[in-house]
């Protein structure tokens, strides 16, 4: 799982996996959203599939938030992608199977509704009909390692803005027994911030990323 976030800074240290499978939202709030999308190119075999923000790229809007932050970064995003790698992005699946893995990002009929770290009452509602024994999803940011009704739930977290309060790039490796590794490597977390700077220079929306970046939280101090 490599949930990039259009940071090319924090996509360099992972090292491929045997298989890298269920990128997703792979260039919002980043410095290198064109890049990013070239070096997971590089990823041979790799399966990809769509993100909420990457079908928002596209226009299809109804259920986005509120929010100058998140209109004018994509805004930024939409212009530094060009027409042709958004097309692509807006068309990639929205699940991928392998076997009884099944790959999402948020849940597997939802990819603006996801699973916490902790159980909670929705989670039987976002697993109806779901006869996958392991599902790998993304969309919260944060990492994910438990069981559901005999379900095995994994988020690897985010490469390129984790959440959980871990500035590190987040990935996971899933053994072929069904095990979930977690990855985390330092990076430079300021020249990714600079990046933004001179990519998008005077983007309203870049003081909230960068703190976030530097806290890996959504909110809070």
């Amino acid at each position: 799982m490599i949930p990039a976030h259009g940071d090319r800074t924090a996509l360099r240290r992972p090292r491929q996996p045997a298989r890298a499978r269920g990128g997703r939202d792979y260039c919002s709030f980043g410095a290198w959203p064109a890049e990013v999308v070239a070096r997971l190119d590089e990823l041979n075999g790799a399966a990809w599939i769509r993100g909420n923000r990457d079908r928002w790229q596209r226009g299809e809007r109804d259920d986005m938030p509120p929010g100058e932050d998140l209109q004018t970064a994509l805004v930024s995003v939409v212009e530094a992608l060009g027409p042709d790698l958004i097309a692509r992005l807006a068309e990639l699946p929205t699940k991928h199977r392998e076997g009884d893995v099944l790959f999402c990002h948020g849940a597997p009929n939802t990819d603006m509704d996801s699973f916490l770290p902790d159980a909670a009452d929705a989670d039987d509602a976002l697993l109806a009909g779901v006869d996958a024994q392991t599902i790998v999803f993304g969309h919260t940011h944060l990492p994910v390692d438990r069981r559901h009704d005999g379900i095995h739930l994994v988020n690897p977290g985010s490469v390129g803005l984790p959440f959980d309060g871990d500035p590190r790039a987040h990935w996971a490796v899933l053994h072929d027994d069904g095990r979930a590794e977690p990855r985390r490597v330092s990076y430079d977390i300021e020249a990714a911030i600079a990046g933004l700077h001179e990519r998008y220079p005077g983007a309203p929306w870049i003081g909230g990323t960068t703190a976030r970046l530097r806290r890996a939280s959504f909110t809070g101090e």
